[in-house]
């Protein structure tokens, strides 16, 4: 748990590596309210940190220019979030990611103490991410350009190629990018197909920032158009089953990606679209809770045929 000494200490990273930053923005990135900050700016001052602050409605502080932090100092709350996060940088399909870590990762343990870089090292060691799924995400050149678009709100122009093969030239607004499903995407608005659409990295072969701007939806959520969009990608089958369960653990155990979930009286009605119902058979199986499957004939003859399988394999015995 962060202790007041302790996010004085974050409020004083955050201003080495901003060259101004507002009080609202110390506020949100350290869960507090503006009162809160401006104790925390003083006991940095009592310290004898030199912080000047600017007054009036676009305001901020800001260290007396010249003045640097001594070495680096962690917290050991610190130190496991780089420690988890160079573990997933490792397994979530960046190119480069394994020299990258063991570079960074020895960088760290040279400025830590004896006690943090023998913990640290206990978590590379031992900690396993379950992210085997994860794809390659093509070069880091990709994710660096189309993250800095982003955050700048500069179109770019991408060589994509479909997962038929086919090659395009496409002009994209970037409003995010996230990682789902064992992928990394980019969302954006599409100017050749004049709609919001999401691309997979592995398959961008060419990116070029563009001086054209462009202004990102208010509060956009990469993730939850990723979510949505997969889930109702039409595929081969519809199909509906009522999930005798909450919505919570329904969305817990399936993931949003499954399909659209709606809470009802009896449970959750699941609607999905799959292209493969013997596969979506064995999903419902798995889960611990009953269903009733309310179409397509199709799925009720796959769940029979799977549950007249399993019923035959227990039989058996030895």
């Amino acid at each position: 748990m962060y202790r007041p000494a302790t996010r004085a200490l974050a409020v004083l990273e955050l201003l080495q590596t901003h060259r101004r930053i507002s009080g609202v923005e110390l506020a949100q990135r350290l869960g507090v309210d503006g009162r809160t900050v401006r104790r925390y700016i003083a006991a940095l001052e009592e310290l004898g940190i030199p912080i000047t602050a600017e007054r009036g409605r676009h305001g901020a502080y800001l260290l007396v220019a010249g003045f640097k932090l001594p070495p680096m100092m962690f917290t050991d709350d610190e130190a496991l979030a780089l420690s988890v996060g160079l573990l997933a940088a490792r397994s979530m399909g960046l190119t480069e990611a394994s020299a990258a870590v063991a570079s960074a990762q020895a960088k760290l343990e040279r400025v830590m103490p004896e006690r943090l870089m023998a913990r640290t090292r206990a978590v590379a060691d031992t900690v396993m991410l379950d992210l085997a799924r994860s794809a390659a995400a093509g070069t880091s050149d990709t994710l660096f350009a189309l993250s800095a678009a982003a955050q700048q709100c500069r179109r770019v122009r991408m060589g994509y190629r479909a997962a038929n093969g086919v090659d395009s030239e496409r002009e994209i607004d970037p409003y995010g990018l996230a990682h789902t499903g064992g992928f990394w995407y980019v969302v954006g608005h599409c100017h050749l197909r004049r709609g919001l659409r999401s691309f997979r990295l592995d398959r961008i072969t060419e990116v070029v920032t563009q001086a054209t701007l462009f202004v990102r939806p208010r509060d956009f959520d990469a993730v939850a158009h990723l979510t949505f969009s997969l889930a109702t990608l039409p595929r081969e089958h519809s199909v509906e089953v009522l999930l005798h369960t909450t919505l919570d653990d329904a969305l817990e155990r399936l993931g949003g990606t499954m399909g659209l979930f709606e809470p009802t009286e009896a449970g959750v009605l699941l609607r999905a679209q799959v292209d493969g119902l013997d596969w979506f058979a064995r999903q419902l199986a798995r889960q611990p809770f009953d269903f009733s499957v309310r179409g397509p004939e199709g799925l009720r003859a796959a769940v029979g045929a799977l549950a007249a399988r399993l019923g035959a394999s227990a039989a058996r015995g030895g």
